[in-house]
């Protein structure tokens, strides 16, 4: 029996997966779709594992960014059509008789908890970058928007596919991707369910730059995720929680959002060492206080 009385804080040394891993460089983790042989197909492990690797970063106070890159010749192929086929497929002879509106219950059920899967990701309250190659679709797709900053390789080839599979996409890419692109981009990747390559997902803003191959884009997250991790934490962790309470508010309500937020925080210990650094011209080193 466990000695702890309340819940167990989940701790990055202590998470293990089968289809994911997380590898830590200073204050930057890396969370790795690591699934290479199934090309990262998004299973019944992948969606319960999820929600435990981002509670595990989070939860550790010295990380300050999250790379999300993944195994393998492919970022994701998206959802496991197969092991899901219970949510995907029709009832099969052997499944005990169910109505349809039961049926419609428990897929509904099962929907809710894929996208709540998906949001500890958009709600993490690190900064998260996506480093995409080969093949990023579907469930894919979905991953990604929910990340902060999106880079791709040039072989990225990234799809809104479900609709060619007869369904509707949805873990959050219909949702979230018309903030990121634009409703008009949207709907065509969407209606057609077409593959993008990276420079075009480049030129319509879905991903921010492209790298040369895979190498390439996870040394640039990287080093893009270590930029972010130099700044103050609470100056960063600030403005996604600001960006995110402006989403959906005028402009007069978010401006007096941020005025609350930085009234909290203007006697913090990074802004006079911020103040102090630029008087003595050297870098900061903040710690969140």
């Amino acid at each position: 029996m466990s000695a702890h009385s309340g819940p167990v804080t989940p701790s990055v040394a202590s998470f293990e997966s089968d289809v994911l891993s997380i590898e830590i460089e200073g204050p930057v983790a890396t969370l790795w779709l690591d699934r290479p042989e199934k090309r990262n197909a998004m299973g019944p492990a992948f969606w319960s594992d999820l929600p435990r690797a981002m509670a595990a970063i989070g939860a550790d106070p010295e990380l300050r960014a999250v790379v999300i890159a993944a195994k393998g010749p492919h970022f994701s192929v998206g959802l496991d059509l197969v092991a899901m086929s219970g949510l995907t497929g029709p009832a099969r002879e052997e499944d005990p008789p169910r109505s349809q509106a039961a049926r419609a219950r428990t897929a509904r059920a099962e929907v809710l908890r894929l996208q709540a899967s998906v949001t500890t990701v958009a709600d993490c309250h690190l900064p998260v970058i996506a480093a995409i190659h080969g093949y990023c679709i579907g469930g894919g797709v979905d991953l990604a928007a929910a990340c902060d900053i999106r880079l791709a390789s040039a072989d990225a080839l990234l799809s809104v596919r479900e609709a060619k599979v007869a369904i509707v996409a949805d873990l959050g890419s219909l949702q979230r991707l018309p903030r990121i692109i634009g409703k008009g981009h949207v709907a065509e990747l969407a209606f057609t369910g077409r593959d993008i390559t990276a420079a075009h997902a480049a030129e319509i803003g879905l991903v921010n730059r492209v790298s040369a191959d895979q190498p390439a884009v996870l040394a640039d997250a990287r080093a893009l995720a270590g930029e972010i991790a130099a700044n103050s934490p609470l100056a960063v962790q600030g403005t996604k929680a600001v960006l995110a309470a402006g989403e959906g508010r005028s402009v007069a309500e978010g401006l007096d959002y941020v005025a609350t937020w930085n009234a909290a925080f203007l006697a913090s210990d990074d802004l006079i060492e911020a103040m102090t650094a630029f008087v003595e011209k050297r870098p900061g080193r903040f710690t969140g206080n």
